[in-house]
Order: structure tokens, then sequence, then C-alpha cells
């Protein structure tokens, strides 16, 4: 069973729950929560924009950058309609793979803090967007032929931004969501996730 199998399972699952008449009480609309997902990544980006992050010195290759993602989240709830969330994700591997044996691992995390508007829809359900900073770092490993055999890391800070959707059933949520994770103009993950967690 693939992922995206796994992600379409769990939003059906989610929502056939929250129309059942026996469904858990409306949480508080403020405090804490927290939760844990996991998910694909894939990239944005063409060969030339890959080359200039990376500063290899060569575009012969090709991209496989269809991988896990993991991700944990902290937040606070304000109210029905407003929170923060601090988060870190594992946005997985991209490889570059060059002529021959050549190739090169693309690794990247990242972690930060977002502010979170939220549409109630029913009580139990919303739809949210999210904004905020990221600081990334992606490790490089490998060479692409005649290109540099010493390719340097890549780090900084960049915005963040998704929107999703979230089931609240008091203690838990269930929520389905996709993220940009916009590093530079020449590296954009975009990150799809179902998570679980707790209310308190």
């Amino acid at each position: 069973m693939t992922i995206k199998t796994l992600l379409a399972a769990s939003v059906a699952t989610s929502t056939l729950f929250v129309f059942t008449p026996n469904a858990m009480a409306a949480p508080n609309p403020e405090g804490l929560y927290f939760g844990v997902g996991t998910g694909f990544s894939s990239l944005e980006n063409d060969d030339d924009d890959i080359d200039d992050f990376i500063e290899s010195g060569s575009e012969d290759f090709d991209v496989d950058d269809d991988d896990n993602t993991f991700k944990g989240f902290v937040g606070y709830n304000f109210n029905r309609y407003f929170a923060t969330e601090a988060f870190y994700s594992d946005l997985g591997r991209v490889k570059l793979k060059g002529n021959g044996t050549a190739n090169t691992d693309l690794e990247s995390e990242a972690y930060g803090v977002s502010l979170v508007g939220k549409l109630p829809i029913t009580q139990w359900f919303e739809l949210f967007a999210k904004a905020g900073m990221a600081k990334w770092e992606t490790d490089i490993d490998g060479n692409l032929g005649g290109a540099s055999t010493d390719l340097e890391d890549n780090d900084g800070v960049d915005p963040v931004y998704g929107a999703g959707a979230q089931f609240n059933f008091k203690p838990f949520l269930v929520r389905a969501e996709y993220e940009r994770y916009d590093f530079d103009s020449d590296y954009q993950i975009d990150s799809f996730t179902a998570s679980v967690g707790w209310q308190f």
C-alpha cells in the first residue's frame, strides 16, 4: 500500500467517524495540542534550478524526488479561529542520478514556527491555512561524474506555508495537509502529510 493510498484512507475514515451519531464531544477551542504525521514529498524545480542550488556544474542527471516525509508539531489554540505551531519536518531524500555510477543525494530537514488561521465548518471539522518561517538544512552527498566530488551542504531561513483539513474528536485530532517549503527559488519542496494528535 502506497503513502498516497494511506493518506486517502485516513481522510475517508475520519469523514465516516465525524458523522457517526455517537461521535465524541467537541473539544475545548483553547489549549495545547501536538501530533505526528507521515506522507510524501516532491520537488517543484527543474534540473537547471537544482544545479544552481547545489552548484555542481553539471546538468546531466535524472531526478528521483518522490520520497517519504515525517513531521512532528506542537501548537496552541487561542480560539476556534487562530493558533500557532512549532514544527519539525524530515523532508526525505532527493536522488540525482548522473552518468554511470555517479549520483548525489540531497537530504532535507526543517523546523520553525507558523501562524494558523482556521475556518470551522462543523463542531468537529475545520479547514486551515498556515504561514511561517523555517530554518532548513540540506545535506548533499555524492558527485555527478566530472563535477565536484565535494559538494557543499546548503541551509537558510525561508518561508513555509500550506493548507489542510482537520477533524477534532476530543481528545484526538486527525489532519491532512499540504505544505510548501520555499528554500529558495531554486529548491522548493512540496509535502503532503496525514497526521494524528492529542488535544489538551
